[in-house]
């Protein structure tokens, strides 16, 4: 007999903003490399469209692949256009993966450029979802910086699932607002919402970005080419971070959760391995000699420190470990992943 419903197990199509980004990408790849996603706990489907959001161009091996599609352009104007040929969302999207945002330094330097691109931009994805009335998932990227040290309100020892966000920079508070935004088209059905934190991800390749945590790769990344680099806190300032590996296994893992699994409309705290510059220095070590530490300026710069020292260092991430997430074990182990993964940048002998 034949399928009296062909359409009941849909081919997937899929939307990444800042698809053109370092997690961007490295989720793009991962989820085409997987070649289909289980939605929400169910079937699961085949990936039949990527479309990479960003004011870039993606690399040319995501161009090459069928199954892209890359918008260049403004996001706040893309959606505003939202009309074929250049829809950023269509009724066919399955999901979207919300990555694009202005990083924390470039929000405390720019306060407007944070609330278009944090904060208006999300707004509007959300209502261009809604006014599709499909009900796609939108996989919201916040970050730990909800969490901060606010004056009279210290954070506790460690971040619980339950504990208050209290951000104390602009970014920190723009997230949090995308957080609430994504929680209540949730709750009023327009969307499948998923929000989830994210820690700060080292080492990341490439050039420096305008993040207060960037020296956080910087003084692994730099030292290992050969180049000097600057650690603008104090050696022993505690620091939550995670491997580009382990953050995108969060968010893939958040899209394919099921309802009933997830639990409540809050923000997922993704795991975090809780290490200090000076730790991080002596993993470095461990693995390229004295001479690349060296290379590390420790050189304090005060506004940076400001913004850092009031973001958390603990987290107790229940919820994710729940779902089969795990910090990642050892720094040394993402020194060693990120040289594998990038041996080109590599100019340092490493053992």
């Amino acid at each position: 007999m034949s399928n009296p419903n062909p359409q009941a197990v849909p081919a997937c199509q899929l939307v990444i903003t800042g698809g053109a980004g370092f997690l961007g990408v490295r989720l793009a790849r991962a989820l085409l490399a997987q070649g289909q996603l289980s939605l929400a706990g169910g079937a699961a489907q085949p990936i039949s469209q990527i479309t990479l959001v960003d004011r870039a161009q993606p690399p040319a091996d995501l161009l090459a692949d069928p199954r892209v599609t890359a918008l260049v352009g403004d996001l706040n104007e893309l959606l505003e256009e939202n009309k074929a040929p250049a829809r950023v969302v269509t009724d066919q999207t399955a999901i979207v993966f919300h990555l694009a945002a202005a990083v924390s330094a470039e929000c405390e330097a720019d306060f407007d450029l944070g609330m278009r691109s944090n904060l208006a931009a999300t707004l509007t994805l959300l209502e261009r979802c809604r006014a599709l009335q499909t009900r796609p998932m939108v996989v919201f990227a916040s970050s730990l910086a909800v969490f901060g040290d606010a004056p009279g309100l210290p954070l506790p020892p460690a971040i619980e699932d339950n504990t208050l966000p209290t951000p104390q920079s602009s970014y920190g508070i723009q997230k949090f607002i995308g957080e609430q935004l994504v929680a209540d088209f949730t709750r009023k059905g327009f969307v499948q919402g998923r929000n989830v934190r994210l820690m700060t991800v080292s080492v990341r390749p490439g050039r420096p970005n305008g993040a207060a945590s960037s020296f956080l790769s910087g003084m692994i990344r730099e030292p290992l080419a050969g180049v000097r680099a600057v650690c603008p806190v104090a050696p022993d300032t505690a620091v939550a971070l995670s491997s580009p590996a382990r953050t995108i296994e969060g968010l893939i893992r958040a899209a394919q959760t099921s309802d009933q699994a997830w639990g409540p409309r809050t923000g997922l705290n993704l795991p975090a391995l809780t290490t200090t510059p000076a730790e991080m220095a002596a993993a470095l070590e461990r693995v390229a000699g004295r001479a690349a530490i060296e290379l590390i300026d420790w050189t304090p710069d005060p506004a940076i420190s400001a913004i850092v020292n009031t973001w958390p260092a603990r987290i107790h991430a229940a919820r994710a470990r729940d779902l089969g997430l795990l910090a990642d074990a050892c720094f040394e182990d993402i020194i060693r992943d990120y040289i594998r993964e990038n041996p080109y940048a590599v100019k340092l002998a490493t053992r």
